[in-house]
């Protein structure tokens, strides 16, 4: 379970976070939902550890964790980005074990095992030896997702995953969100989109700018 308690963060004179109590149980999807510029990127990003809150505390289990911790980083929070940020030089197997191998520093056959184990859960075992530019978009998708999972993180979060998608395609990222829930994956999603974010969430956190 992730606790927030009194964290706050501002960009300038301009108040993006304002004294957040969050609990994010175990297991669980927490949807995060508003307009831009409510301060919900933000939140991921400071979770995540790619922004650093200006106070408040950050407990993991009970146990106060610092996001920016690079030691910690990796395995606390995974973030599929909206434009998932995938190397387009390395391929389907290498985008997934560059993590594990460089920052886990696992050994070959542990971070092998675990990406082929992971392509087979997003069903891309068959793509293993291509690149990014021979993907899809729901595949480059669930391409990021293993790439994040790979790290272990205890949540895996996601920045607007349903953003230009046609219906049939945000049924698929909903299926795919709610099955990894079922495999027991807590997950945090940000989106404008406030029937997926019903659709999916056990809790939904309605977020709006700071005036």
């Amino acid at each position: 379970m992730i606790e927030l308690k009194n964290v706050n963060k501002s960009f300038g004179s301009k108040k993006v976070i304002n004294n957040l109590d969050l609990v994010i149980p175990e297991g669980q999807i927490l949807a995060i939902v508003g307009p831009s510029g409510g301060g919900k990127t933000t939140l991921l990003r400071t979770l995540a550890g790619l922004e650093t809150a200006d106070s408040g505390t950050f407990l993991l289990d009970g146990e106060p964790f610092d996001p920016t911790s690079s030691k910690q980083q990796e395995q606390v929070v995974g973030v599929v980005f909206q434009d998932f940020q995938l190397f387009p030089h390395l391929s389907v197997l290498e985008n997934i074990t560059i993590g594990p191998r460089l920052v886990l520093k696992q050994d070959k056959e542990t971070y092998t095992d675990k990406a082929n184990h992971l392509a087979k859960l997003l069903e891309i075992e068959e793509l293993l030896n291509n690149y990014p530019y021979q993907l899809s978009g729901g595949q480059k998708q669930r391409l990021a997702i293993a790439r994040a999972m790979a790290m272990n993180p205890k949540v895996l979060a996601y920045d607007e995953p349903t953003s230009a998608l046609d219906p049939a395609l945000r049924q698929q990222v909903a299926s795919l969100i709610l099955g990894l829930k079922a495999d027991g994956v807590t997950q945090i999603v940000v989106t404008h989109d406030l029937d997926f974010a019903e659709e999916i969430g056990d809790k939904v956190l309605k977020v709006e700018p700071i005036k």
